[in-house]
């Protein structure tokens, strides 16, 4: 729907200070940027991460004792799907050198690579082989491939920097040591990349980065770079296979505690399969949809952070999943598409982030977390009370995009924000006309499973690569590095597997005796006698309906 009149009278004010405020722009006169100092208070006021009662420790499993969010235990103090003793793995349904679960950049990445290095590959999705949050990705990724302007020591630093110097430095030094091979590698497969008519590629600032290392296409890079990998992958017919909507639902280990493969489920015949391999992946992404403290959510259907409850249930710690990235810009107006991702790129390309009054009150290009609690500050009652009232009760704020044509030229918008003027057009409202309303929304999962630099876990033949892992990114993303990562560490689990699964050879007796122990561990401590997880799929049904479903909870599920 377009902007009722109400919200039209508000947009007035901000077409009031656009002249202005596209003129300091103009002489690169910047909103003052807030000092290290001045950060923690409004983040610790202002980003949810903050908020009392929102997590909880963890009472049983290898990192008993960490607080994370309340949705996240629910899932990891939850009982099984599987009943170990209903399981026949003396037969198994399919066998491979090396199993991928999830199809998204990184899973797909490392699919390539494995068969590249003469392993047989199953790829196992729970949807589609595409549908990830990879495919969602807008904004672009990061390499610093301009020698002499930028280099890997310049975007190591500002990783640390933007994760509050919590990182991983070895998983940090990994990435972006090999990133500009990454970028060349996506382009020599047939990535488009948005470029110059001399060739060169384009590049911009993200919230964050000391230079402009961004490489882009248009607003649609993560489908770009998921369209050239799927295809690459999908060429390979000889080594890799691929089963859509068959989730993984447990890990499978031996009797000498190495990966042995998964038990998968199939979404529409309710069948379980054992998937028998000598090494296993996980890249299964994120946990978007579990909808932590009831935030929207930019991430695809299936984002129910599966791979981080098999991985836990078979003995690997999990880490920097205290915090969650809130992205600054989401849609919230109109209703029908909120949450939906907004990419950074608008802020790095030039539009003004405004109250209700038309004002600039943050820095554009603010690190995410930072810049989000202060998008809340504006809109909450308990800050300013600055944010823009929706016909649906909720407040955002104004990302000002037709600054953007007047900054760069007529017709800007329209090219490099394709997706977007195409989404809003949808709803009568042009975005190089008129502004955009926006609020945090749920993005990215900062923390996962426990890995190293060649994305080994601490179960033999156990890998993890993507969102599902953890260490990378510290306790805050940067904007254009989830890309990076999928590609870095996806090809290195691929690699890594590969080698293992040829210097291993056979592997012992399967069984899931850990899962046994696990459900044990449940009831001894009291929780979880209510749950099951992986949870597969959110459940938007209705609260009234849901009180009804008796078994709803056990659809699926071996008990």
């Amino acid at each position: 729907m377009p902007y009722p009149e109400s919200i039209r009278a508000l947009i007035e004010k901000v077409e009031k200070t656009r002249p202005a405020r596209v003129e300091r722009k103009k002489r690169d006169q910047e909103f003052p940027a807030l000092k290290l100092e001045e950060r923690d208070p409004v983040l610790r006021n202002f980003h949810p991460d903050f908020i009392e009662g929102t997590r909880r420790e963890i009472k049983i499993g290898p990192s008993k004792g960490y607080s994370i969010s309340n949705e996240m235990v629910d899932l990891l103090e939850a009982k099984s799907r599987v009943n170990p003793d209903l399981v026949n793995l003396d037969k198994p349904d399919y066998e491979t050198d090396v199993l991928v679960i999830g199809a998204g950049g990184a899973g797909t990445a490392a699919a390539i690579l494995a068969a590249e290095n003469g392993a047989r590959v199953l790829i196992a999705t729970k949807l589609r082989h595409g549908d990830a949050n990879t495919m969602m990705a807008e904004g672009g990724i990061q390499a610093a491939d301009k020698v002499g302007k930028d280099s890997p020591y310049f975007h190591y630093l500002d990783i640390l920097g933007g994760g509050h110097f919590a990182n991983d430095p070895e998983l940090v030094y990994t990435m972006v040591s090999n990133a500009p091979d990454a970028l060349r590698w996506l382009e020599g497969l047939g990535a488009s990349f948005s470029k110059f008519e001399d060739g060169t590629m384009k590049t911009m600032h993200g919230g964050g980065t000391s230079r402009k290392r961004m490489h882009y296409a248009a607003d649609i890079t993560g489908a770009e770079i998921m369209r050239t990998i799927r295809d690459e992958a999908r060429n390979h017919t000889d080594m890799i296979d691929v089963v859509e909507f068959c989730p993984a639902v447990e890990i499978v280990l031996d009797d000498a505690g190495r990966c042995a493969g998964a038990i998968l489920y199939n979404l529409e015949t309710g069948e379980y399969s054992f998937a028998r391999a000598s090494a296993v992946i996980i890249a299964t992404g994120g946990s978007g949809r579990l909808h932590i403290q009831d935030f929207m959510t930019t991430n695809h259907y299936g984002a129910t952070a599966d791979g981080i409850v098999m991985a836990y249930r078979a003995g690997v710690p999990i880490s920097f999943l205290h915090t969650v990235q809130y992205h600054p810009t989401g849609v919230v107006f109109p209703e029908q598409a909120e949450g939906i991702l907004i990419t950074e790129k608008f802020r790095g390309a030039g539009a003004n982030v405004l109250n209700v009054h038309g004002e600039q009150f943050v820095y554009e290009r603010e690190p995410r977390d930072v810049e989000a609690a202060c998008i809340i500050r504006e809109c909450s009652p308990k800050g300013r009370g600055n944010g823009v009232p929706t016909p649906t009760g909720k407040f955002g704020v104004w990302l000002d995009s037709p600054m953007i044509d007047m900054l760069k030229g007529e017709g800007t918008v329209l090219k490099e924000f394709p997706g977007k003027h195409i989404l809003f057009r949808r709803f009568g409202i042009d975005i190089s006309k008129e502004p955009m309303l926006i609020h945090p929304t749920l993005h990215y999962q900062n923390g996962g499973l426990d890995i190293n630099s060649t994305c080994e876990t601490n179960v033999p033949g156990l890998y993890a690569a993507g969102e599902v892992a953890g260490g990378i990114h510290g306790e805050n993303r940067l904007m254009g590095n989830s890309l990076l990562d999928v590609i870095v560490f996806g090809r290195i689990a691929g690699a890594a597997a590969a080698a293992y699964s040829e210097a291993t050879g056979e592997i012992g007796r399967p069984t899931l005796e850990h899962v046994r122990k696990y459900n044990e561990e449940l009831k001894t401590a009291g929780v979880g006698a209510d749950r099951i997880a992986p949870m597969l799929l959110p459940d938007y049904s209705n609260p009234e309906v849901r009180e009804k479903q008796l078994s709803k909870d056990y659809f699926g599920t071996l008990s």
